[in-house]
């Protein structure tokens, strides 16, 4: 099972996942400071040690320099924490979470047609 990370978590995996998986300390650096994140270089260090240790990622030498390549992909945390929220807030039944988005207007008729779209897709293979 994929475990949950932090707030903070998330935002360094993006950056990996953004960068193609693999990217490295220097470049997560700079990217950081590209938003409004002023963490310090030890903060940035735990937080990814973190997600070392909850098997997110895994780390090598290159040279001097560190190396970080995500060990589970964007879309399969995703799935992972999307199953887990409709287990924890709808008991499973994932019509809870979709008469919640439609009665909640969280979907728009552009998206549901985008969906029934790819539905019929889907049941076409």
């Amino acid at each position: 099972m994929v475990q949950q990370v932090s707030d903070a978590e998330l935002e360094l995996m993006k950056i990996v996942w953004a960068n193609g998986g693999t990217v490295l300390y220097a470049q997560i650096m700079e990217e950081l400071a590209k938003t409004d994140h002023t963490w310090q270089k030890n903060t940035v260090i735990t937080l990814l040690s973190r997600l070392v240790d909850k098997g997110l990622l895994k780390t090598s030498k290159i040279g001097r320099r560190n190396e970080y390549a995500a060990i589970v992909s964007e879309s399969d945390y995703q799935a992972a924490q999307t199953q887990n929220l409709i287990g924890k807030l709808y008991d499973g039944d994932v019509k809870g979470l979709v008469t919640t988005l439609i009665q909640r207007e969280m979907i728009t008729s552009q998206d549901y047609e985008e969906l029934k779209r790819f539905w019929n897709r889907e049941e076409g293979r």
